[in-house]
């Protein structure tokens, strides 16, 4: 396909703008992403530095705020769960 080709295609592809995403989901959906720990810190600042080399899993609600940080995805969904909201993975 050609460049030109490329940035046709490319042009028709719809993009959601922040406010979209912020009503995404209408308050009832979450995603559930792994993170590393390392990566804690600077996704969550305020967030105390963990020891490196855990795979943690973070809630996010559907507009990117974060939840939770833990250690296992189980948890994650249980907690995305109480709190009655449907959850999605992101990789």
């Amino acid at each position: 396909m050609s460049t030109k080709m490329n940035q046709e295609v490319e042009s028709n592809v719809p993009v959601m703008t922040s406010q979209a995403f912020a009503v995404l989901g209408g308050g009832k959906i979450a995603y559930v992403k792994q993170v590393r720990s390392e990566d804690v810190h600077s996704l969550y600042p305020q967030a105390p530095e963990l020891e490196p080399g855990m795979r943690l899993f973070a809630l996010h609600a559907a507009d990117g705020t974060p939840i939770l940080v833990t250690d296992s995805r189980e948890a994650a969904v249980a907690n995305a769960l109480t709190h009655e909201l449907e959850t999605v993975s992101v990789h």
